[in-house]
Order: structure tokens, then sequence, then C-alpha cells
């Protein structure tokens, strides 16, 4: 389904949203009402999102990922038995967040079976986006590195305010809420443990 050799335009993107969450809602053997009362999300935002109708937010998108018991990143690809373990930065999916306007480049490569995700984030001056807390079934937990500039992380009650080079531990199951109060784009490298999933 992925072509390793171009990037997507973002119309495929949102498709590929949309054909990702169908059939983890199949697999999980749930129903729009079942995912909609378990994430928190309106059956009918779930059913716009499934018929690519609506490009969901990475709010959105987090809320879903808890409701069936997944990463966020898992809405961009499956793995497959016979994925490549190499991809090039020109192949790398990357998606835009419509309410914030942060970019996510997915690193790691698509479709190969990994307990490690790699995204790399780039996070415009100003945006704040906020994650409720969960309780997730499993534990799924990240770091965060920054590359260049400066974010402020809230991880439940706790300020950290992270400069060029630093990197925060978190687990996911938290309230957590990203910010960048500079006139500066930042970028920063989220590595993601999924190895109890």
């Amino acid at each position: 389904m992925r072509e390793i050799a171009q990037s997507l335009p973002q119309p495929d993107i949102n498709q590929r949203i949309a054909n990702r969450l169908s059939s983890l809602r199949a697999e999980r053997g749930m129903s729009l009402d079942a995912l909609a009362t378990k994430s928190n999300v309106s059956r009918s935002m779930i059913s716009l999102i499934e018929r690519g109708e609506s490009s969901p937010t990475a709010v959105i998108l987090d809320k879903l990922s808890f409701g069936l018991g997944v990463t966020l990143a898992s809405f961009f690809e499956a793995p497959q038995p016979d994925a490549n373990p190499l991809v090039r930065r020109e192949a790398q999916l990357q998606w835009t967040d419509p309410q914030s306007g942060y970019r996510r480049r997915n690193i790691s490569p698509p479709h190969f079976r990994s307990s490690i995700q790699l995204v790399e984030v780039e996070f415009p001056a100003g945006a704040r986006v906020s994650y409720a807390a969960g309780l997730r079934e499993v534990g799924i937990h990240q770091q965060i590195w920054v590359l260049q500039g400066s974010l402020e992380i809230m991880v439940n009650d706790a300020h950290h305010r992270l400069e060029t080079g630093d990197c925060l531990a978190m687990d996911e199951n938290s309230a957590i809420t990203f910010q960048n109060t500079s006139k500066q784009p930042v970028r920063y490298v989220v590595a993601i443990n999924t190895a109890s999933l």
C-alpha cells in the first residue's frame, strides 16, 4: 500500500488515516458507538474521519488511539511481515495537524515491526497542543529530544522547559501539554517504546 520511492501528498495521508481507523476498529470488533464512548469522540466525527470527509486534529487522533489501545503512529501505517527495514528521508510520511499547524514526520521505516518508533516534529511558534490523561490498557513510554529551539512541556502538574539538546522521558498515560512560547519553530524527535503493545 505504501510506495517507498515517493512522498505522499496530504489528501493521501487523510485517506490513509481513514482506512487505518476503519481497519483498527474492525480488528477490535468495535462499533462506531463503542469507539465513541471509549474515546470520547462523537460517533458522527468518527464516521466523517472514516469516510475521509474530515481531517482530524492531533488531539482527536490521540483520543481515538486511546479508545483503540494503540499509538497515534498506528494511524499512519500497519506492520507487514515483508516490510523494508530502510526508508529514505524523501519517502518518510509527513502529516500536518490542521489545528496547531505542527508537522509530524515518521522517521521509522513504514510497516516494519519494531518496538521503537521515531517521529520528528516541527512545532510552530506560539503553538500549543494538550492531550488529556488516559488510562491506556498498556503503558506507552516516550522520550522527547529537542534538536533546535526551546519547548515547554507540562506533564500532569510538572512543568519542564527543554532547550536544544535536552531530553525528557514520560509516560503517555499522563496529561501532557506541548507549548512553544518562542518566536521560532521548535524541532524535536519523539522516541516511542511500544514493546508492551
